[in-house]
């Protein structure tokens, strides 16, 4: 019963707070607070958020190393953009088939990968990108091959900028959401500890009772079906494909974002995601010298946070409201915690550190 009611109260404070956000960065990109072009990349950082947390559940949380994200990305976002174009369905059904097609995909290659691991299972998921790449540059009548899919119809077309940015931002901003609710409902569930125990072994996990084979396929085809609908959200997105858009040196982006923010958490790979997304568009006035540049920024970050911005951490909301209610932020309770704090330090200064 009690688990009951904290699944509740986080699932009503996950909705308020983020209903909160979106209505506010609504506002300010209407009255144009948010020039357009932020409003652009914030909606780009979305779908980076939405395939990158889909990532992190197969690296982060269930141990496996995938380098073949982009091509999963570009399953889903050709299956959208055909699935729309040549039969005219709706974008909603469009992007749940461009999720079950990428779902049935990552289910063909996890079950046959299932005894791989760290390197070699990285270079098996890497040549599935690649493979994926080359039969969408082939299949010309129904892809358009070398020379891309072109008219591909956005989310909304009412002639006005504003609006159109905003349903757009909307789009995306809801579905990462969803994604949201469901991986964190996945993992503070009894199967998302079985999934985190094979990252942690999966011989122990085996002798517990887990099912390993199960999980780590599980896993990989709700990650696949997730990074399905990122791919189709960037289709819609960009209102045009090219299978040079889903090389492999996008999959090496995304574990980037991955490892930077913190393989296993959640709340890390939504930041990395938005600072990798804004970090790529301010150094492109440096031109060729950016890729410099963002290399030597991720080796400083990997010095100084090895386990990335937050680690295997999560920043809780309904955690620190628990934590005013029952008074731990008083005044009086910052003052104790703050003179244990400078007690600790005296005793290492002292070396008579516990």
């Amino acid at each position: 019963m009690i688990n009951l009611k904290n699944r509740a109260f986080n699932i009503l404070t996950l909705t308020l707070v983020s209903t909160v956000i979106f209505v506010i960065l609504l506002i300010l990109q209407y009255f144009k607070v948010i020039s357009e072009y932020t409003g652009l990349l914030l909606t780009l950082a979305g779908i980076y958020v939405i395939v990158s947390l889909s990532l992190n559940l197969i690296t982060g949380f269930t141990g496996q190393l995938s380098l073949g994200h982009a091509g999963f990305m570009c399953v889903g976002a050709y299956t959208t953009a055909i699935a729309i174009i040549k039969y005219g369905m709706p974008i909603p059904i469009a992007l749940i088939l461009g999720g079950i097609m990428t779902a049935l995909f990552g289910l063909a290659i996890g079950i046959p990968t299932l005894r791989l691991r760290g390197d070699y299972l990285a270079i098996t998921t890497l040549g599935f990108g690649e493979i994926i790449r080359v039969i969408i540059v082939n299949l010309d009548s129904l892809t358009g091959g070398a020379a891309g899919l072109k008219g591909i119809p956005t989310f909304s077309n009412t002639g006005d900028f504003i609006i159109d940015a905003i349903i757009r931002f909307s789009w995306v901003y809801i579905i990462m959401i969803l994604v949201i609710a469901v991986i964190h409902n996945l993992i503070n569930s009894s199967q998302g500890r079985a999934i985190i125990s094979i990252r942690e072994d999966d011989i122990a996990s085996t002798s517990m009772g887990v099912n390993v084979a199960y999980y780590k396929v599980y896993a990989f085809t709700l990650s696949a079906f997730i990074a399905g609908v990122g791919g189709g959200l960037y289709a819609i997105f960009f209102g045009y494909l090219n299978p040079a858009m889903f090389g492999w040196l996008n999959s090496v982006n995304f574990v980037v974002i991955v490892v930077l923010g913190g393989m296993g958490s959640i709340t890390g790979t939504i930041i990395a995601a938005v600072v990798f997304t804004y970090l790529q568009e301010w150094l492109r006035v440096f031109a060729d010298f950016r890729l410099v540049i963002f290399g030597l920024a991720l080796i400083i970050l990997m010095i100084f946070w090895p386990k990335g911005l937050m680690g295997n951490k999560e920043l809780s909301i309904t955690g620190f409201i628990r934590q005013l209610r029952s008074g731990e932020f008083s005044p009086r309770q910052i003052k104790t915690k703050w003179n244990e704090f400078r007690q600790k330090k005296g005793r290492k200064k002292d070396g008579r550190a516990d």
